[in-house]
């Protein structure tokens, strides 16, 4: 990467002291280990509106699919006051060149899903939006959001940081103002990866590369990155790795021996049962890449997707 991923976040997982009661909730993993790759852009609505630190707290009422943002004690609606000031800040976070969002989970302005939302029994239910975290989304639909807590998950970790690092060379890729190669180019680098997420959208997206020459150009990227966003908000599952890892596999058919080719399955098939991490099968594979000096498999994202130190594919 030519420079960090820029993303939003939730002010108060930076250590920034704006939450109601005036502390924060600094999370350690976001700060310390993906601040190395990250530069976050912090936001926080409640302060950002005016609504002042220490203030009252506040919770989502009414109807789940559009609640309204009441304080606990008052009942006033803060709901109009919120929009309004999204109206301007949104366009002031396109300008950021965000390449994703982290919110933080449960609050009634930021939370991305499950948030307490309290009908007419006083009873909450966990299926609320929170207020900016549901006009943010509307807004950019297609960049790779998640909630801090949803991040101790190492599945959805994973999930996460990849899709943010594939938007990243995106949007480095159309800086450099492409034409319809460095499109091929884009495609080719990303197509295991692609597979791992979603066959369809692989042979879709594959279809509407080779085609591409003859659609009008301004179509080439805004479609391709459509499509490209729902195939990688697929998870990548055991069952379509161990697919991808098997095609890779087949370009060693005529280099390995009997024994490698063996052991290589075996890897694989250990990982599909969920005995081994995806690591163990990946670095097998990297290792034939560079023995056998297969270049096109040495450019694919799918067997360097993200850095190596951040140890996302290590879990089982």
């Amino acid at each position: 990467m030519a420079d960090k991923i820029k993303i939003g976040i939730s002010s108060c997982l930076l250590g920034n002291k704006v939450r109601y009661d005036g502390g924060h909730k600094r999370d350690p993993f976001i700060t310390a280990t993906l601040g190395r790759y990250l530069d976050f852009v912090p936001v926080c609505p409640e302060a950002e509106t005016g609504l002042g630190i220490p203030r009252e707290a506040m919770r989502l009422v009414g109807d789940p699919d559009r609640p309204r943002l009441m304080t606990v004690r008052t009942g006033i609606d803060q709901t109009e006051r919120m929009a309004r000031w999204a109206e301007i800040r949104l366009p002031e976070l396109e300008q950021e060149d965000l390449c994703g969002f982290i919110f933080k989970s449960d609050s009634p302005s930021s939370g991305m899903e499950r948030v307490k939302v309290y009908g007419e029994t006083g009873i909450p239910e966990k299926k609320g939006v929170g207020i900016f975290a549901r006009l943010f989304m509307e807004h950019f639909p297609l960049l790779p959001v998640e909630e801090e807590g949803r991040l101790q998950d190492p599945v959805l970790r994973e999930h996460f940081i990849e899709r943010l690092f594939v938007f990243k060379r995106w949007r480095e890729m159309l800086k450099r103002r492409p034409g319809r190669g460095a499109l091929v180019a884009f495609h080719a680098r990303h197509k295991y990866l692609l597979l791992a997420h979603s066959p369809k959208h692989y042979q879709e997206l594959g279809k509407w590369v080779a085609r591409s020459k003859d659609v009008a150009r301004p179509f080439w990227y805004s479609h391709y990155q459509e499509r490209l966003s729902e195939a990688l908000r697929r998870k990548a599952t055991p069952k379509k790795q161990v697919n991808v890892l098997l095609h890779l596999l087949g370009y060693f058919k005529k280099e390995l021996s009997a024994d490698e080719k063996k052991e290589a399955l075996e890897i694989i098939a250990d990982y599909g049962k969920g005995t081994v991490p995806l690591i163990v099968a990946v670095t097998l594979i990297n290792h034939y890449v560079r023995k056998y000096d297969q270049g096109y498999l040495a450019d694919q994202y799918y067997l360097h997707p993200h850095p190596l130190e951040l140890q996302l594919r290590n879990h089982v």
